[in-house]
């Protein structure tokens, strides 16, 4: 099943134009003179901005199928994320969400392992399937072997933090092929694939995050119809 709500990691605008973008090859929606796309900025995203949120999210749409919220900020409180759970893991039916911050370093896992992720910084379609995640899905057992050694070998706090970055890369493009494979079918091994990533991914963001378990899992469970 597609996601409704996503969050983006990058600056406000290049945010707001990854999200246009997969809103014009997704839904077949442009932003421009859209009442139907909302694009709200923030510079601290409140409990009350949560609310808004919220309310605007219960409308209904004015030209068409689907209506599109894109919310941008410097920086969200807890007590806000922890506002927009309910409405980003169920989203009424046409509504889409994106949050846009420049770091997914102070995101909720709670909030993090109900959205989809998107990163703006190498473009859109880099992001949402990197050769990383091609290779990875591609590689033999003993090729993907060889990546995760790789990319658990960190010698210092910034060679880890590349290496996290691409492992984040990594499962970011196994999520969106497995979404884009599912699509109008029941494939159980890709569902169970997604619910996986689903929960991999509230502990994909922690400094200390468990990379080696969680591409060994990813390596075992990536089902045969993906590659």
């Amino acid at each position: 099943m597609q996601h409704q709500a996503f969050v983006i990691e990058g600056e406000e605008e290049q945010g707001i134009k990854t999200a246009e973008m997969w809103v014009r090859q997704e839904l077949k929606m442009s932003a421009k003179g859209n009442p139907d796309i909302v694009i709200l900025r923030y510079g601290l995203f409140s409990v009350e901005d949560a609310r808004r949120v919220i309310e605007l999210a219960a409308g209904v749409s004015l030209t068409g199928e689907y209506r599109v919220l894109i919310i941008a900020a410097n920086r969200a409180y807890h007590e806000a994320q922890n506002a927009l759970l309910k409405i980003f893991e169920e989203p009424p039916l046409g509504m889409y969400l994106f949050l846009i911050l420049p770091t997914l370093g102070g995101l909720l896992p709670t909030l993090r392992s109900r959205v989809g992720i998107l990163n703006s910084h190498e473009g859109f379609a880099k992001t949402l399937i990197s050769e990383e995640a091609t290779q990875f899905i591609k590689a033999s057992r003993e090729k993907r072997s060889a990546i995760i050694k790789k990319l658990t070998s960190g010698k210092d706090e910034e060679g880890r933090r590349e290496n996290r970055d691409e492992v984040i890369r990594i499962v970011n493009g196994i999520e969106a092929i497995a979404h884009k494979m599912s699509r109008g079918k029941e494939d159980r091994a890709i569902i169970e694939l997604l619910a996986d990533i689903a929960v991999l991914r509230s502990h994909l963001y922690d400094r200390s995050a468990p990379i080696r378990m969680i591409l060994e899992h990813l390596s075992l469970v990536i089902p045969k119809s993906l590659i």
